[in-house]
């Protein structure tokens, strides 16, 4: 492996890891430049696994047999004197914030070519949409739910946490680069898609999410908004039905990352 031993942070190579913002990883002038960090074996394996493009690892000396095994032909199509190993002491890593977290292990990584919605939704018969889901916390597990529970795809508003966003991705566990997904400009793509949609909300046309009713479409979109304040009226007015999940001793919501766990697992079924 092309390994690098370091003593400090400052080198240039390193800015994604310690200086950039995740705004500067996005690079939203030049998108194709974008990268994004990636954290633990794990998540690093599935992102490998699914064709995303490695930059640099950074890492402690006792994880590079773990790198060498991330790099061999069976996970990425690199070859590991492509990819350099940024390693040194614990105590210099350590003033990453947030690298306790990672596990022993970070990878800067290009960021996927972004997908249509068509393209993404092609063959789907059930899929969600975020609307202004904000926190990566819940971006990651409702990717996690999604992928588990069998969506075919996800959509989010541009107004959404990025899904690549570093602690989106290890709550995520991985799923973000296992289920297509893609931005929704707005909501009139689904229509032509031919997809029925269906919002997760309190309102007086609301249904009981295990209501037959939400079961005859052939393709339907799980709409599901912000904390807190959930979906405007506007997004409201376009859907064309309303569901609820019954709640009990005085509870009127879920999280909506729990809420999304629900529907899918119901409306999956």
């Amino acid at each position: 492996m092309k390994i690098i031993h370091i003593d400090s942070l400052e080198i240039p190579e390193l800015a994604p890891y310690a200086r950039l913002t995740e705004g500067q990883l996005l690079n939203r002038l030049h998108p194709e430049e974008g990268l994004f960090i990636c954290e633990s074996e794990k998540v690093i394996r599935v992102a490998l696994e699914h064709g995303v493009e490695p930059v640099s690892f950074l890492c402690e000396e006792k994880f590079l047999s773990q790198v060498e095994a991330l790099l061999s032909p069976s996970t990425s199509h690199l070859t590991p004197c492509q990819v350099p190993v940024y390693t040194g002491e614990r105590s210099v890593l350590a003033s990453l914030t947030g690298y306790e977290l990672s596990r022993g292990m970070l990878c800067a990584m290009r960021r996927p070519k972004q997908l249509s919605v068509g393209a993404v939704c092609e063959g789907a018969r059930r899929v969600a949409v975020m609307d202004s889901v904000v926190n990566s916390t819940n971006t990651g597990a409702i990717f996690r739910a999604a992928a588990a529970l069998g969506v075919d795809a996800l959509l989010l508003t541009r107004t959404c946490c990025d899904p690549l966003n570093r602690r989106a991705c290890r709550v995520s566990m991985g799923t973000v680069f296992q289920i297509p997904w893609t931005w929704l400009d707005h909501y009139g793509q689904l229509k032509e898609l031919g997809f029925k949609t269906v919002a997760l909300a309190l309102t007086d046309r609301s249904v009981s999410i295990d209501d037959p009713v939400l079961k005859t479409p052939e393709k339907l979109a799980i709409i599901m908004g912000t904390e807190g304040d959930g979906l405007s009226d506007s997004v409201l007015q376009q859907c064309d039905y309303v569901a609820k999940i019954p709640m009990y001793r005085g509870v009127d919501s879920l999280n909506v990352a729990a809420a999304a766990s629900v529907a899918f697992y119901e409306l999956l079924k």
